[in-house]
């Protein structure tokens, strides 16, 4: 069977959904929101809070380094009641930043195919290792994921991700075509209801993390950005749940919050995920709607995408941790986000 895109997977569940639902209320409250941050230039693809973590664009390495970064760019997060994984006092996804960084300025090659393609599981222990003894999750499937994204670029592109960008011509669609073609840990798919579809979180990421880095020039440029859905990860459907953007049934709900993980690909983690990409490609439609209907904004309808609203709920989560507490997120162990 054919595997469906990620915005047309999202719009096929999100209408058979049976435990989450996209409310029009909160599509338009959000969007709001966002229309806001891009009036006042808080939101903007400058100034999302991971790039003080990612490398600069004249960095020759930059792109080798994204691409590092989110082949692990999955599972973060800590069981209730353990202590989370630190480096240099940072959590989460910039412990990981940070600890990638730091590996580099001891000398180690991060960047480079030919070095964390042979790396060995000591080697992992001493670059991830945290400012306490908690250990990072999954650090077993990470080794797999650099061991075979390694070996493809070095046997088909030259040793560099430049290469498969270069390859793609310009085309955001084409490279995430390419991505989960050549790179097995980076084919988040699922089945549903009898069909094929795919959430593709950590691929577009990479595409959304590129085009950040270069601020949409050179090697981030791509005339389809547009085509690239919200990253669906374990976070952002919290705030859409607070914004009351998206809804899940009582019965998902007391699921959640009693801690009980969801299986990958199961219905529910499904129609969560799915939900929050179709969530957003709505309020983007709305953001570009009401900036279309009002010239005097001074902006662009092409200056909200999926990327710029994906950030912009993420910064929130973060800023707003304590308020967002009481929002439970779906805990699925996987690789894939």
């Amino acid at each position: 069977i054919m595997i469906l895109m990620p915005t047309e997977s999202a719009k096929l569940v999100a209408f058979l959904a049976k435990d989450v639902f996209i409310e029009q209320i909160g599509v338009k409250k959000l969007a709001l929101a966002v229309l806001d941050g891009l009036k006042s230039g808080k939101i903007n693809k400058s100034n999302f809070s991971q790039i003080k973590f990612h490398p600069k664009p004249d960095d020759s390495r930059a792109v080798d380094w994204i691409f590092v970064l989110d082949t692990l760019n999955f599972s973060f997060w800590t069981e209730t009641g353990t202590k989370k994984w630190n480096v240099n006092g940072e959590t989460g996804y910039f412990a990981f930043c940070a600890a990638v960084s730091r590996a580099i300025d001891e000398g180690k090659p991060m960047w480079d195919p030919k070095y964390y393609s042979q790396i060995t599981q000591q080697d992992a222990d001493i670059i991830f290792r945290g400012d306490n003894e908690v250990k990072m999750p999954l650090i077993h499937d990470r080794i797999k994921g650099l061991h075979e994204a390694g070996k493809v670029l070095l046997e088909k592109y030259k040793g560099t991700f430049v290469e498969c960008i270069k390859s793609c011509k310009g085309s955001a669609e084409k490279l995430l075509q390419l991505i989960v073609n050549e790179f097995e840990s980076y084919r988040d798919e699922a089945y549903y209801e009898g069909h094929r579809i795919s959430l593709y979180k950590r691929a577009q990421i990479l595409i959304g993390d590129i085009w950040a880095c270069f601020e949409g020039r050179g090697l981030g440029e791509f005339h389809d950005i547009d085509s690239i859905a919200m990253f669906a990860d374990y976070r952002i459907p919290q705030v859409l749940v607070h914004y009351g953007t998206m809804r899940y049934s009582d019965s998902l709900m007391s699921k959640l919050k009693s801690d009980e993980p969801l299986k990958q690909g199961s219905r529910e983690e499904v129609e969560i995920r799915a939900c929050s990409i179709e969530a957003v490609e709505q309020v983007r439609d709305e953001v570009q709607r009401l900036i279309a209907d009002d010239s005097k904004l001074g902006l662009n309808p092409l200056d909200v995408n999926a990327i710029v609203i994906d950030h912009y709920l993420w910064d929130y989560r973060r800023e707003y941790a304590q308020e967002l507490e009481h929002i439970p997120f779906h805990k699925t162990r996987t690789i894939y986000y």
